[in-house]
């Protein structure tokens, strides 16, 4: 079941989400390069027929690949812990659900801006995000009143 934010709420978790999104962030890179290396190691392998294989290096790489994929799922699901959603991990970008004039909507917060000010529908996406206003603030809730 969705959780839904009023920007107040959403905005307090913001630094345990930066902190936690930022590792994830960094932790996916740090796995793809690995998984990059162990391919082209393989393949250079097996152009090679195996010749000149240093096992200590690639089994280093797998560990710190799957540390990396390990941390990455930590922090991911510490996010998601809180009822927000990774919308695009490259980008560090969050959703957070709220109601808009009785519409589900998202609150839309990116890594490296200094707070939410931005919306978007349930199907608009990043590109449809549109600035917080007056309106947006007077009309906007974090739970469904009955």
């Amino acid at each position: 079941m969705p959780q839904y934010f009023n920007l107040a709420e959403a905005e307090a978790l913001l630094p345990e989400v930066e902190k936690s999104i930022r590792g994830a962030v960094e932790s996916k890179r740090i796995y793809q390069d690995a998984e990059q290396l162990l391919q082209n190691e393989a393949r250079r392998i097996a152009y090679t027929g195996g010749a000149m294989v240093d096992s200590a290096r690639l089994r280093q790489e797998r560990q710190k690949r799957d540390a990396c994929a390990s941390r990455l799922k930590q922090a991911l699901d510490h996010i998601h812990s809180f009822g927000c959603e990774v919308k695009d991990l490259d980008m560090g970008l969050i959703d957070f659900r709220t109601f808009y004039q009785g519409q589900e909507v998202y609150l839309c917060w990116k890594l490296g801006e200094a707070g939410i000010h931005y919306w978007h529908g349930l199907e608009e996406g990043y590109r449809g995000r549109k600035k917080i206003d007056e309106d947006f603030l007077k009309n906007h809730r974090g739970r469904l009143r009955a």
